[in-house]
């Protein structure tokens, strides 16, 4: 017996119009979090869809997204209205955006039209300040350092069971270093940290995408969650594609005050931002697999690893990375996971 649900079902039906509510599952996600939808009946009027989202608090803090939520939902940021919460047993009760994700909606015609919004957006998530009544974290270093070594801890070693030598870890440490220095240059804004396509909602009507999973939002790179957006785990656009929309949020970025920065530089901080958001990517995937048996998300792996591999093509300096990840990491991926793409030419 679900008890946990059952508590849920119980907490829900207090309010007006739930008395009959009955919890349907929409979706997990990756940390312990689930999501149901209930429907608040109103005498003479439609149905009106809710979703309650389940958050043990032994696993889950729900404090940062309520704070987030509020905060941005005032000034105007497209995020979920809270309708009731009770943080003590981890229940929110939330503004229902539907089932309509970026990722399935996306089409070759309107993707222009989507990914520009989505980045304006964005924008407007980066010139937010902190709620008054929680700091947000700082994407510092030390945050940096513990993102990338999921790299080697949980895919290489504990999934792909490579042995790294001294040498490899000397190289491994060089590139994180490298990536950091990188990352630690970007002037700081407002990051979601967790920008793409699978927390994108499209909605009739709507000029914004509706924005979900934004608790772990940090003070972070300008660039980071351009990345997530424009280089994103669960699909691949064209090179081409991604140059054109990374201008676009560059020039708005840049119009709002966000940094200073000429396309080439904009672009190196994209590039090297992006390697280690998919070094970090990488790790999680494997981890979610092995400590929480969620399998679905190992064939992520080779797309994302794809990303790192063509962005350290393109740098002189991971030159030696480079060659170690199409000659070691690479064909140990396909043996175990599958093939590792290439860059597609027209559309994901």
């Amino acid at each position: 017996m679900d008890t946990r649900l059952q508590q849920l079902t119980d907490w829900v039906r207090q309010f007006p119009g739930f008395d009959s509510a009955s919890p349907e599952p929409v979706s997990g996600d990756a940390s312990f979090r689930r999501y149901f939808r209930v429907w608040r009946e109103t005498s003479g009027q439609a149905r009106t869809p809710f979703i309650v989202m389940d958050a043990p608090p032994e696993h889950e803090n729900c404090e940062p997204f309520v704070a987030i939520a509020k905060h941005w939902h005032q000034h105007g940021i497209h995020v979920p209205d809270i309708a009731g919460e009770d943080l003590s047993q981890g229940f929110l009760l939330l503004e229902d955006f539907g089932d309509n994700l970026m990722l399935g909606a996306t089409t070759a015609d309107n993707a222009d039209t989507y990914y520009q919004q989505a980045l304006d957006e964005l924008v407007r998530i980066a010139q937010q300040t902190a709620p008054a009544n929680y700091s947000l974290p700082h994407y510092d270093d030390a945050m940096l350092d513990r993102e990338m070594a999921l790299f080697p801890d949980w895919l290489l070693e504990q999934h792909l069971g490579l042995n790294l030598s001294n040498q490899e870890r000397a190289l491994l440490d060089t590139t994180f270093s490298l990536l950091k220095e990188s990352a630690l240059t970007e002037p700081e804004v407002t990051v979601h940290r967790d920008y793409h396509s699978r927390n994108l909602l499209i909605r009739d009507g709507q000029s914004a995408p509706g924005v979900i999973d934004f608790q772990d939002a940090v003070i972070g790179p300008v660039t980071y969650d351009a990345v997530s957006l424009l280089k994103d785990c669960y699909v691949r656009w064209p090179e081409e594609k991604i140059a054109q929309w990374l201008e676009h949020y560059r020039v708005a970025s840049l119009n709002a005050g966000l940094h200073n920065a000429d396309p080439e530089t904009f672009r190196q901080w994209f590039e090297l931002m992006g390697m280690q958001r998919h070094l970090k990517a990488a790790g999680i995937f494997a981890r979610l697999a092995i400590r929480d048996g969620k399998t679905r998300y190992l064939g992520d792996i080779p797309r994302t690893v794809s990303y790192i591999r063509d962005a350290s093509s393109r740098q002189p300096a991971f030159r030696h990375f480079h060659e170690w990840l199409c000659c070691t990491v690479i064909p140990a991926i396909e043996n175990t996971i599958g093939p590792v793409p290439i860059p597609e030419k027209h559309s994901s």
